[in-house]
């Protein structure tokens, strides 16, 4: 049976001037109004030892539009400037919950340019999405089909560091589970080898990054030649930027492949629960670490598990799949991250990351 649920689709579109002139000043208009808003509130929870509610941010925004230094904000759509405020909620909400850290500013700079529409903000007729404030609908690539009957619910206009403009469109779809297979398999994440399935197969790991390096580095070092403030360095900077959501563009199509290939063929997917955020702290290892991207590809196999009605098991972090032989159930004492192949007392001879991707099988049903 099909499964309703929101998804998101994101494409390309390319604004006319404009266009781009009003986004951009929504964008941070969007950005001023999050700050004002984080810095009311530290400063009331400093000074009186009280929460400040989204109601009140609310109303404190409608004041600012009727001052002087900030009526400017009276002139681009308010939906996305009253979003700000409820992403803000959100973020203090999951600080609360100690969920994540403290809400940070936004940085002109350095944060992602973006501004959140609800149905109130846009115009969905025919197939053409028109943006309030605006009187032609947007110029967007169509790269893969809406659902049929579509009805938005949101729209998430976005520039990257790159100048490439996007726009993420949510609304319903209806997802069908695929059917059953009766085979399972366990994945023991690497480096030199992206991932080892219990299977015996190897999937080779791109090294999208370490392809790019030399790109790279030439364009950080004309970034680095240029002067602070100018216009060429703004010019370099997006070079920059470039090189890198070129890599990452390359690395998310990969995993993209490789998670829906596991979850089109097994009905369950054993992995380990890994703690990247402490082996990158290893030094030498972390460019490849953060290259082989594992969270980004755990993060898929969890929705498309859950879309397509497969199962996704993630076993103990401290589970010794490598040191574990997979034939008797022999316990080693010690193994070096060196050491590629070993032999068990019980004469059964093992691939590494083989012999640890047949554990994790194993240990699946226990995680259940």
């Amino acid at each position: 049976m099909a499964q309703i649920m929101k998804r998101a689709f994101k494409y390309r579109f390319y604004p006319t001037p404009e266009q781009a002139r009003e986004l951009v000043r929504t964008f941070g208009c969007v950005r001023l109004v999050y700050n004002r808003a984080l810095e009311e509130r530290t400063r009331v929870y400093t000074l009186e030892g009280r929460r400040v509610s989204y109601e009140q941010s609310s109303a404190a925004l409608t004041q600012w539009k009727r001052t002087e230094d900030l009526g400017f904000l009276a002139e681009v759509s308010s939906v996305p400037l009253q979003q700000a405020l409820r992403h803000l909620q959100a973020a203090f909400a999951n600080f609360f919950a100690k969920r994540a850290k403290y809400p940070a500013f936004k940085s002109r700079k350095k944060s992602r340019l973006s501004a959140e529409y609800t149905r109130s903000a846009f115009t969905w007729r025919d197939g053409q999405l028109t943006l309030a404030k605006m009187n032609a609908p947007m110029n967007i690539v169509w790269s893969r089909p809406m659902p049929e009957g579509a009805r938005p619910s949101t729209v998430t206009v976005s520039k990257d560091a790159a100048g490439r403009w996007c726009v993420s469109i949510l609304c319903k779809d209806s997802i069908r589970p695929l059917d059953p297979v009766a085979q399972s398999v366990g994945l023991d994440a690497g480096i030199t080898p992206l991932a080892t399935l219990s299977t015996g197969e190897k999937i080779v790991n791109p090294r999208h990054e370490r392809a790019d390096r030399r790109k790279l580095a030439k364009a950080q070092r004309g970034l680095a030649r240029k002067e602070t403030g100018s216009a060429n360095r703004a010019k370099a900077r997006v070079k920059v930027a470039r090189v890198y959501a070129r890599i990452a563009d390359r690395r998310r199509d990969h995993l993209h492949k490789l998670s829906t290939r596991l979850v089109r063929e097994n009905q369950t997917v054993v992995i380990e629960d890994l703690t990247v955020r402490n082996m990158v702290k290893n030094h030498r290892l972390a460019r490849a670490i953060s290259d082989a991207s594992w969270r980004e590809l755990r993060s898929m196999l969890e929705y498309k598990t859950a879309w397509y009605g497969r199962e996704l098991v993630v076993i103990d972090r401290w589970f010794p799949s490598s040191k574990l032989c997979s034939a008797c159930g022999t316990l080693q004492d010690w193994m070096p991250l060196n050491v590629r192949e070993w032999v068990c007392a019980c004469g059964a001879s093992h691939d590494r990351d083989v012999n640890a991707a047949r554990n994790i099988l194993a240990a699946g049903p226990a995680e259940r």
